[in-house]
């Protein structure tokens, strides 16, 4: 009855993804659309363009990873492109019974033809003004050596388009290879002009890179799953309650957990940290947030009471206006109020 009731609840609307990529959640029929509009051949063979957008199994770490955005990125170039891509996003989730994301992209990543920064973000920002979908948009810096000039162009724009649809700034990439503690800087220049941030931390690095980026003042973090290998920092998160948005699928493709029985949620929740459950990317990872919750709702027996507690985590770290977020919250219980949950727990 359990699962049942679960399964029943998670179909409605009350999905929320916080932590989605734009580039990393091209279906396959939004790719075709998008090389059709810009000339670009793709394969014929459907299985080659799948092997192309998605993950492959042999998949070794974050790096190997990050280099299935190779395509996606290609098809990106444009500030049409963008817009169409976003807007075609929107309109899967919203089908699929989201009621509100955050969707996240680098603008640095889309000037190889000489779209600036601002044209890109402009771009994807007409993109969300198509869609009925509320959402908000997330400006990712990138780690990497020789790109400060494009982070720091990219913390102003977030300053400058903050409250007209982008809602804050991340850093992304290879963090293994840049540690967090290397970007102190530039989030001294985000809290300087305002702009609210969130982290990649505590994935493919451990938890020092998550103490780095509550030092630095991340609002929330993203996956943040390494977090439990220190007990203080898994104890700092909880009395700071500090969300952190994981994206259990992901983990698996870049070798972090072998299982999803190895993911860490019961001890996160035992812990009292605010988890919020995500798909990172939808077409690499080949999942989306709901088919995520139901793994961990099916893989860890939640009750149903736990699994409403997840999707009201997520409305409670969204960077959404208060008034939003109280319909959030009403579409969510209204999918499982309390006393139905009392008469099928």
């Amino acid at each position: 009855m359990e699962h049942k009731t679960q399964r029943s609840f998670l179909a409605g609307p009350c999905m929320i993804d916080l932590h989605l990529h734009l580039d990393g959640s091209l279906s396959p029929a939004s790719a075709r659309a998008l090389a059709a509009m810009q000339g670009i051949r793709l394969p014929d063979n459907p299985a080659e363009l799948d092997r192309m957008l998605h993950c492959p199994a042999g998949c070794r770490d974050l790096n190997e990873y990050l280099a299935c955005f190779d395509l996606p990125l290609s098809l990106l170039q444009t500030g049409p492109a963008l817009r169409e891509a976003t807007r075609r996003l929107l309109a899967e989730l919203a089908d699929k019974g989201y009621i509100y994301t955050e969707l996240r992209f680098a603008p640095q990543s889309h000037g190889r033809n000489g779209m600036t920064q601002e044209q890109a973000v402009l771009a994807v920002l007409e993109g969300i003004r198509d869609s009925s979908l509320p959402a908000g948009l997330i400006l990712c810096a990138m780690r990497g050596a020789d790109n400060e000039a494009a982070n720091r162009e990219t913390v102003r724009l977030t300053q400058r388009y903050l409250g007209r649809g982008v809602v804050a700034l991340d850093l992304a990439g290879a963090e293994a290879v840049f540690p967090t503690r290397q970007f102190a800087s530039l989030f001294v220049l985000a809290r300087d002009r305002g702009v609210p941030f969130v982290i990649h931390a505590g994935e493919a690095d451990g938890p020092d890179s998550v103490a780095a980026a509550l030092d630095m003042g991340a609002r929330r973090i993203g996956h943040g799953v390494r977090a439990l290998e220190d007990p203080a920092l898994t104890a700092r998160l909880a009395r700071e309650r500090v969300p952190l948005t994981v994206c259990p699928t992901s983990n698996l493709d870049t070798r972090l957990f072998d299982r999803l029985e190895d993911f860490p949620l019961p001890a996160m929740l035992a812990a009292g940290l605010v988890v919020t459950v995500n798909s990172d990317n939808m077409a690499v990872s080949g999942t989306d947030a709901r088919q995520e919750l139901q793994r961990l709702a099916d893989c860890f027996s939640l009750r149903p009471e736990q699994v409403r507690q997840l999707l009201l985590n997520a409305v409670d770290a969204a960077f959404a206006e208060e008034s939003l977020k109280d319909r959030l919250r009403a579409s969510i219980w209204r999918q499982m109020p309390e006393e139905r949950m009392e008469k099928t727990c």
